[in-house]
């Protein structure tokens, strides 16, 4: 028989409050993870080993946290150089374009210019932004939910309506409607006999919340996801003040008149190259950081390939008519795994495809409400501290 660990604390709404008010983004994501740990559990006592979207969020967060915290970055960049015919190439254009300085120098300009590390400083900013845009709003809910709801004896319309009222009508990202839907299913869970039944209600309430969470996070996954793609025009610049800093009013003279006259130069053509390199590097590895999820026990989910698993039993054909209907909006492959790689992790439709069916696949994985950080890390993330070890 499954057991779970045991989750005595239930976090409040002026926890999560003070947690989504840190300033600091890697103790707030630390902090974020283990309440999003702690929410999950929580239902535990009422649901059982059914997973619930906090489960997942644990899991999605800590993830997180390595763009956020940007993890062996500096590292797996020492080991990426550009050719060395691209550095000749492009010291070769600047000097007879006039530069006086010589190899060496022109070489570590490009490579401080080029620095791929600055769009990861922007991946991790827009994913920090959004794990904290989505915690404040639905880990609070669910914060203000157990308070209101966990602890009813018998189904009370009036307990779960009083809850709802303040949730905004309409689609999101503005409107709540889904979230409305979605802890309304949840309370209904705590109620029902039936498991088949029990089980349909908490996915479909996990769907929903997935739905208005990814919606909602469209605008920050899209700018960390993009992230790499740099102004030209600014690295450029940049550059020729750094390589032409006494006659750069010549060389810009100059590269104008040939840019008017339809002529290029074979420095702009060397800069153009490795400004292209540098963003499919940068790309590469935003999207090895971003595109995978690490489950418990020991699984990585790769985002850009097919949900690995199976459904539960329990799940593995679907009769709850509302549960049928949203899954036949956003599961282009029903009751199969296949194609559910996201194609485009910036594409909404690719990503829920892909969330719904993780939902499902683990919706009874007791492995999911394993600690996210040992009991030592735990002391000092709720101390304000980067815990020691690996996060």
């Amino acid at each position: 028989m499954n057991t779970l660990p045991a989750f005595d604390h239930i976090p409040t709404v002026t926890e999560v409050d003070q947690i989504a008010a840190l300033s600091d983004p890697v103790i707030r994501n630390l902090q974020i993870t283990q309440c999003y740990h702690e929410l999950a559990g929580v239902m535990t006592a009422r649901t059982g080993i059914s997973a619930n979207w906090c489960t997942f969020a644990t899991w999605a967060s800590k993830q997180a946290g390595q763009t956020i915290r940007k993890e062996d970055l500096a590292r797996m960049f020492e080991n990426i150089a550009f050719s060395a015919q691209a550095e000749q190439d492009i010291t070769a254009s600047a000097q007879a374009l006039g530069s006086k300085h010589s190899q060496a120098a022109i070489q570590q300009s490009v490579a401080e210019t080029l620095n791929p590390l600055a769009a990861f400083d922007r991946a991790s900013e827009a994913v920090g932004r959004g794990n904290k845009k989505v915690y404040e709003e639905i880990g609070r809910e669910f914060a203000r939910f157990y308070a209101m709801c966990l602890n009813d004896s018998a189904f009370s319309a009036e307990s779960i309506t009083r809850f709802c009222e303040t949730l905004r009508p309409g689609e999101p990202p503005d409107g709540q409607q889904y979230l409305r839907q979605a802890f309304s299913r949840y309370y209904q869970s705590f109620f029902e006999s039936d498991a088949k039944t029990r089980a349909e209600l908490i996915l479909l309430a996990n769907i929903e919340i997935g739905y208005h969470e990814q919606t909602r996070l469209q605008p920050e996954i899209a700018e960390a996801m993009n992230a790499a793609f740099v102004n030209r025009r600014q690295i450029r610049s940049r550059l020729l003040q750094r390589l032409f800093p006494y006659n750069g009013w010549l060389v810009w003279t100059r590269l104008f008149f040939m840019r008017l006259f339809g002529q290029r130069s074979r420095f702009d053509e060397m800069l153009d190259a490795l400004v292209t390199e540098m963003r499919r590097r940068a790309r590469l590895l935003i999207t090895e950081y971003m595109m995978t999820i690490e489950l418990p026990p020991d699984l990585r989910l790769r985002l850009g390939e097919d949900v690995v698993g199976e459904f539960p039993g329990s799940l593995q054909q679907l009769v709850l008519p509302d549960l049928c209907a949203l899954m036949e909006k956003i599961d282009p492959t029903p009751n199969s795994t296949g194609k559910t790689g996201a194609v485009d992790w910036s594409a909404l439709h690719d990503r829920l495809h892909f969330i719904v069916d993780m939902f499902r696949c683990y919706h009874e994985s007791s492995d999911l409400f394993e600690p996210p950080f040992t009991a030592a890390q735990v002391m000092a993330l709720k101390a304000g501290r980067r815990p020691d070890g690996r996060l």
